[in-house]
């Protein structure tokens, strides 16, 4: 795998900080790791983006991003109203190819959602990993709503033939309610993928070397960590 793209079922579901504990598992089983941003919005020139966050957390990883623009909006939309030249799904593949003949895996974030768009064409995230011929991997909300957008990313990835590694709860909360708890048994149903971890809530506020030794333990051995999916399972079912 040494290209893993990585997609949200929206905004805010623990997209960046999930994938810094992915960098930072692979970085503690000895990988060379890069992190690609394909567009960060919402971000001014001198400040710091999803990427360097990932680096900051995670520890020693080639933090890049394609294109940044300043109004937090879709991709497309933010270059757009910037005057900006957008992001394309090419440039994307192209850069993380060239990242991987260098690295042991390259992590891909993308903006949002699998089909948040790039460009004035229509490109997304889901372009790019087609012509990488990378898998990609879920990150979900926890609690109510998250089997419905999971289920839609996982059947949009099946209908383009791309490869879904399975799913990440990107916020797991200290105090579990029921639909969360009954989440945790749906997720990998109706994704028709595995459970691959559960990122605690607030995991990201934890300084960088906590962060760092934490890490696998939130993650499944496909992801270079130790976590148990029936274990969890079991542990917080209803």
């Amino acid at each position: 795998m040494p290209v893993l793209v990585i997609t949200g079922t929206g905004t805010e579901v623990g997209k960046t900080v999930t994938t810094a504990a992915v960098a930072a598992a692979a970085l503690a089983a000895g990988r060379s790791v890069a992190v690609l941003k394909a567009a960060q919005t919402g971000v001014r020139p001198h400040e710091r983006g999803d990427a360097d966050e990932v680096a900051r957390l995670a520890g020693p990883v080639t933090a890049a991003e394609l294109a940044r623009f300043p109004e937090p909006l879709a991709p497309g939309t933010a270059a757009r109203r910037a005057g900006m030249t957008p992001v394309h799904p090419h440039e994307v593949a192209e850069r993380a190819a060239k990242l991987a003949t260098e690295h042991d895996l390259v992590l891909v974030e993308g903006a949002g959602g699998l089909l948040v768009r790039f460009d004035a064409g229509g490109g997304t995230l889901a372009d790019a990993a087609r012509l990488l011929g990378a898998p990609v991997l879920i990150v979900a909300s926890a609690g109510l709503g998250t089997l419905n957008t999971t289920e839609l990313t996982a059947r949009e990835l099946r209908r383009r033939e791309l490869e879904l590694a399975g799913v990440v709860i990107g916020s797991w909360p200290d105090s579990p309610d029921l639909a969360t708890r009954c989440n945790v048994a749906d997720l990998p149903e109706v994704a028709n993928a595995p459970l691959l971890g559960a990122i605690p809530a607030g995991a990201g506020s934890l300084p960088p070397a906590g962060f760092r030794t934490t890490a696998p333990v939130w993650l499944a051995p496909r992801l270079d960590g130790t976590w148990d999916a029936e274990a969890f399972r079991v542990r917080e079912a209803p």
